[in-house]
């Protein structure tokens, strides 16, 4: 394993703690020796999947002029994500607006089909035939999925599946009571499920997809040459169709690649090479990594005592005129540079004496934030900065660089008098 690079792809909706309990388990099953290891590298599904589709469906179209956006549709099962790039030169892609995702997948349509079957048999026989059947009511859920979800175009309003609850599920005919069991043996324990219904569970989902794609396209002004749905849910005929009906006009490529449910997995593949590459210090190519900038989804910044001034909160002074103050670091919606640092200077110690530096790193979906006990305000870790050199007292002025553009954070501390790197730990809060 040691001479393995993995790259896990994640939902684009992952916060910073999300991604560390990933590394966690990684390390926990033995995949890296190090929990902090490099030999683990993250990236966003819809990511993953815009590297896919710059190498063959940007192709395929004869999209390949620098400037060429395109946004990635990535329909699972539990997550639609999306993300709109920007095809730079040299096989690189830019990010152009913050990635969005929600819990919207295809296994929300058989939630709906399960409160469907609630409907007909009770809520308490469902739930018993969970707890003691299980395997039962997930064959229902297939049964349903291969002759209704899958097969479902929404052209044929005579489209309908009768689903018979004896054969497939014959352990929930016991639970079923009162009227719900004098109902369901009128129909001989028959369920009909119509095009109306079908259509109904459908786009209970597929409204807040095109919602997204809607806010996406509004939040890059416009700007998208091309949607590739990808995913198994992005092979779903029924999506495709409203996902048409709704942007066909101002967008003019609509499409699915191919291998779409691989779409993912390989373009993680392409990144971790890229990743390779642009790291080798052996390398005489000059190789760029495949992904240029990202939209960063949070504004960044550290918990600092200042001075307090006239204007300030009376009710935030505290002892020897100082006030806490959240001092941004980096604004949310702001396109980095995969490898751009962002420099903190002229930090002292406090004490002569004193032999490490600690900050709070908080972030929020804020862009104006004063104070670090806001609403909507989070701890995001601790940075420690180790400082050897006591001799030189107070005169130790720090720099810190902490950098975003990666998918996980990274910082580095040194001297700014004589250059001395600092041992620096970044350590995310609790999960």
């Amino acid at each position: 394993m040691e001479h393995i690079l993995l790259v896990l792809t994640v939902p684009a909706e992952y916060s910073e703690n999300d991604k560390a309990i990933m590394r966690e388990c990684t390390f926990n099953a033995g995949l890296i020796g190090e929990k902090n290891s490099e030999k683990l590298q993250f990236t966003t599904e819809p990511e993953a999947a815009a590297i896919y589709c710059m190498y063959s469906s940007l192709k395929e179209h004869k999209l390949t002029e620098p400037g060429t956006t395109f946004m990635i549709v990535d329909c699972g099962g539990g997550t639609v994500d999306l993300t709109t790039r920007k095809l730079l030169g040299e096989n690189q892609l830019g990010e152009i607006t913050e990635r969005a995702g929600d819990f919207c997948g295809s296994t929300f349509i058989d939630n709906e089909f399960i409160e469907l079957l609630k409907y007909e048999v009770g809520n308490k026989a469902v739930d018993l035939l969970r707890e003691r059947h299980y395997g039962q009511l997930q064959y229902l859920v297939q049964e349903f999925c291969q002759n209704v979800k899958l097969p479902f175009t929404g052209n044929n309003p005579r489209f309908s599946y009768e689903m018979d609850l004896e054969e497939i599920a014959p352990a929930l005919l016991q639970y079923v009571t009162g009227s719900e069991r004098e109902s369901m043996e009128e129909k001989e324990w028959m369920i009909e499920i119509c095009f109306n219904t079908i259509k109904f569970m459908f786009d209970n989902i597929i409204n807040r997809i095109i919602e997204m794609i809607r806010v996406q396209l509004d939040n890059s002004l416009g700007q998208c040459s091309a949607i590739f749905l990808v995913g198994g849910f992005g092979q779903s005929q029924y999506l495709q169709k409203r996902i048409e009906e709704e942007f066909s006009q101002s967008v003019e490529n609509i499409s699915v690649p191919n291998q779409p449910i691989a779409a993912i997995v390989r373009g993680a593949a392409i990144y971790g090479k890229s990743l390779q590459r642009s790291r080798n210090l052996k390398s005489m190519n000059n190789s760029k990594c495949v992904i240029a900038t990202r939209i960063l989804n949070n504004t960044f910044g550290i918990k600092l005592y200042d001075k307090w001034e006239d204007g300030d909160p009376p009710d935030r002074l505290l002892s020897g005129e100082m006030i806490i103050k959240f001092y941004r670091i980096v604004e949310r919606k702001t396109e980095v540079p995969f490898d751009q640092e962002f420099i903190v200077e002229n930090l002292f110690p406090i004490y002569p004496d004193q032999t490490r530096l600690y900050f709070e790193i908080f972030y929020t979906k804020e862009q104006d934030a004063v104070y670090c006990d806001e609403p909507g305000m989070k701890l995001l870790g601790n940075l420690r900065i180790d400082l050897p050199d006591v001799h030189l007292g107070n005169n130790r002025p720090c720099t810190f660089c902490i950098s975003f553009g990666d998918m996980e954070i990274k910082a580095r501390a040194f001297n700014q008098t004589n250059g001395q790197n600092y041992h620096t730990k970044f350590e995310l809060s609790d999960f």
